[in-house]
This record gives structure tokens, C-alpha cells and sequence, in this order.
């Protein structure tokens, strides 16, 4: 397959994010932005539009001036591409996997871009023609990527595990999270030999909410190992639920109760 860079835009303003640090936020254990680079590690060069964080092996710069917009850090970025191929991607694409990334390139005649699920266009989630893409925004005045993008004719690629997807408010943050967080229950009941369908995640997860916030952090993951332990012991999950939720709620008013009585 033809050597190829990558840019990722990081340099937003995260205005529906009430200005959080987007790119650095959390999915599982690694930033938005790291889970776009790690998807295309196999890159010549990985250019980051934006602040310069904590990230090994990619290149840094800004765009003029900053927050001007995605059609000046491509400008920004663009030069320091090498390759005959380029991908451009935003940095708040959680499902994105280097497979996806691979898909685009193997369809790229020139260019290819995702689609979501309801059909449409996603401008920062492409892979194009370096040169064509040079030559373009060379003779480009306006602001829009569509408009600069649009008149090379990408193919459109509809692909599984919506590698389209970016995270622009708290809540699609938050559905990237769970995501995750099916993920590994599903990883984790194949190793230890679990049915999925007996694992009520919600009822734990509201379990261990409750005690992290009427005991300390620390009891949270205990208390779901205790909870494990009764189940195997032949208690009904749901009773013991049930009896250490009552419990975490009254925990202030036990402990008074029983320095009191002491």
C-alpha cells in the first residue's frame, strides 16, 4: 500500500464542551487525541494542529492564528506532509481503529472519506491525494472544508463500529465511555468464562456510585468484589444490591451512631 502521513486536527475550541481541553480528555485509559494517533501509528509522519501535549513520535504546530478554524490548520500542517498520501482526521474520534484507517486507504483513487450511518459526510475522516490536496487548497479562498474538498470527488466508505463518530458534547463523551466500558465486560466474561446476560452492569455501576459517594472511592471496587463473593455464595444478586445500597446511604448515620455508642 503507498506510504502515507497523517494530520489530526486538536486545536478546537470545544465550544458545546463549555471550552473543556477535548482533545485530552479521557475514553478508557488514553486521551481522544492518543486513540487517533495510535490508529495510525503506521504513519511516516503524524502532524497534531493544536497545543502540544504529551504525545511521543508526532509533530507539533499551530494554526494562524489559532482557532481560526480546520482550513488553516490544514494550511498549518499541510507543509509538513511527506508522503504521496495524506490522512486527515479529527482528534475526537473514539472508535477509530488503524483497520478503518486501512480501509480508506486501500479505496483512496484518489480519495476516500466515512460516511455515518444516515449517509453523510465526514470531512475529518478521510484519506486524499497530497498533491491534489496541495494544489487545491493553494488556489482555496473560503473557510469550509466541504467546500474545499468536495470538488475532488472522494469515494464515500461506510464502515462497521462507527469510526465516524466525534465526540462534541458532554454526552457523546460520556456514550464514548460506556462504549469502553462494554467492551472490556465483554473481554472479561469471555476470559473468566461469564454469560454476559447475567452481569447487570447498570445495577453495579449504581452500586459502586453509591458507595464511592457515601463511604470513599476506595470501597467501590471492594464492595463489587464483595458482591461477587455473596453471588457465589447462592445470594441472590439483587438482595444484595439491594441490602449494601441501604447500607452506603445510612453509612454516615451508622458510623455516628456508632461512635456514639462507643
Amino acid at each position: 500500500m503507498i506510504p502515507y502521513d497523517a494530520i489530526i486536527l486538536a486545536g478546537g475550541r470545544a465550544r458545546r464542551m463549555e471550552g473543556a481541553d477535548k482533545p485530552g480528555e479521557l475514553v478508557g485509559s488514553r486521551s481522544l487525541v492518543r486513540r487517533v494517533a495510535d490508529a495510525v501509528a503506521d504513519a511516516g509522519r503524524v502532524v497534531v494542529v493544536g497545543p502540544e501535549r504529551r504525545l511521543d513520535g508526532v509533530l507539533f504546530t499551530r494554526e494562524d492564528p489559532p482557532g481560526a478554524g480546520p482550513v488553516a490548520a490544514l494550511r498549518a500542517a499541510l507543509p509538513l506532509v511527506t508522503a504521496p498520501v495524506v490522512a486527515l482526521l479529527a482528534a475526537d474520534l473514539p472508535f477509530l481503529r488503524a483497520e478503518h484507517v486501512r480501509a480508506l486507504r486501500a479505496q483512496a483513487v484518489p480519495h476516500a472519506l466515512l460516511v455515518d450511518e444516515e449517509g453523510r459526510d465526514q470531512w475529518l475522516a478521510g484519506v486524499w491525494d497530497t498533491q491534489a490536496l496541495t494544489g487545491a487548497l493553494r488556489a482555496y479562498q473560503g473557510q469550509s472544508l466541504k467546500g474545499l474538498m468536495a470538488p475532488l470527488n472522494p469515494r464515500r466508505l461506510a464502515l462497521e463500529g462507527r469510526p465516524w463518530f466525534d465526540c462534541d458534547t458532554i454526552d457523546d463523551l460520556q456514550e464514548a465511555r460506556m462504549n469502553v466500558l462494554a467492551e472490556w465486560t465483554a473481554l472479561a466474561c469471555k476470559e473468566l468464562g461469564v454469560d454476559p446476560a447475567t452481569v447487570d452492569r447498570d445495577l453495579i455501576l449504581d452500586l459502586t456510585k453509591d458507595v464511592a459517594h457515601g463511604v470513599a472511592r476506595p470501597a467501590a471496587p471492594l464492595t463489587a468484589y464483595l458482591l461477587g463473593l455473596a453471588q457465589g455464595a447462592g445470594t441472590a444478586p439483587e438482595d444484595a444490591v439491594a441490602r449494601l445500597t441501604t447500607l452506603a446511604r445510612n453509612w454516615e448515620q451508622a458510623t455516628t451512631e456508632t461512635l456514639t455508642d462507643g
